[in-house]
């Protein structure tokens, strides 16, 4: 049966960036469809979310890491097995956010922003692979955005690092398609998130925002759950290196 294709019980995802907003739509999503779930975030307080995974039937892992820091990121995928026995799906989703003039943007927050976009979606996914090769499959899903495909105002370290996500996912797709392990890129549009308040809300931008996206609003975090879901699932089994776009429209405009 078709629907049984997208029935994700008995795997393990990692979800970065679970505490709140999209990414704790996403861990919902998986654990509605059976997985349980590892969260990382810098905090290690991810109360919330855990409630609503538990409230599934499903496992809940929380751990602290900074995934700016290299260090922090040392054997976290090895650590989710140990616990939870196994790893089928890694959500590289953690972000922060940045807005500076390009001559006026400080080094030091390039440098963090590229590596928990960036740096470490690679670093999770290296070491991923090989423990799911161990059961002949897998499924890494990348978070991108708009900026996969634009240039955006005053966020160039922001927009490079989603513009290289979604080469670094192409490129890991051609590595390990053969190898049973799935990658592929998620591009939301704008969403609404605590951390999307200010730029909602600003009276220039918010409104101009709005008035180019064709459906006429912002999305809810909730939205990109179906597609996550299908991306982590047996149904997708054909997906290898695709950067998707979710966006109301955005981009057909």
């Amino acid at each position: 049966m078709i629907l049984d294709l997208f029935k994700l019980d008995g795997r393990v995802a990692i979800v970065t960036g679970a505490s709140r907003g999209i990414g704790q739509a996403l861990a919902l999503g998986l654990a509605q469809a059976g997985a349980d779930i590892a969260c990382i975030t810098r905090s290690g307080n991810a109360d919330a979310t855990r409630q609503l995974v538990e409230d599934c039937g499903r496992r809940f892992l929380d751990i602290a890491a900074d995934l700016g820091d290299p260090n922090a990121r040392t054997g976290l995928a090895q650590r989710v097995v140990n616990e939870l026995g196994r790893l089928d799906i890694l959500v590289n989703n953690a972000g922060v956010t940045g807005r500076h003039k390009p001559e006026d943007y400080p080094i030091d927050d390039w440098r963090y922003l590229m590596e928990v976009h960036l740096h470490a979606a690679f670093d999770l996914s290296v070491q991923a692979a090989p423990l799911m090769k161990q059961h002949g499959r897998g499924r890494i899903i990348n978070i991108g955005s708009l900026m996969s495909f634009e240039g955006g105002l005053n966020i160039s370290a922001y927009a490079s690092a989603k513009h290289a996500l979604a080469g670094l996912t192409k490129s890991l797709a051609t590595s390990w398609a053969g190898e049973g392990i799935n990658v592929n890129c998620i591009a939301p549009g704008y969403i609404e998130t605590e951390l999307a308040g200010p730029l909602q809300d600003d009276p220039v931008r918010g409104p101009q925002i709005l008035e180019r996206i064709p459906l006429g609003r912002w999305a809810q975090p909730d939205e990109l759950a179906g597609l996550c879901v299908y991306l982590a699932s047996d149904a997708s089994s054909y997906m290898h290196g695709s950067v998707i776009p979710i966006d109301g429209g955005w981009l057909a405009r």
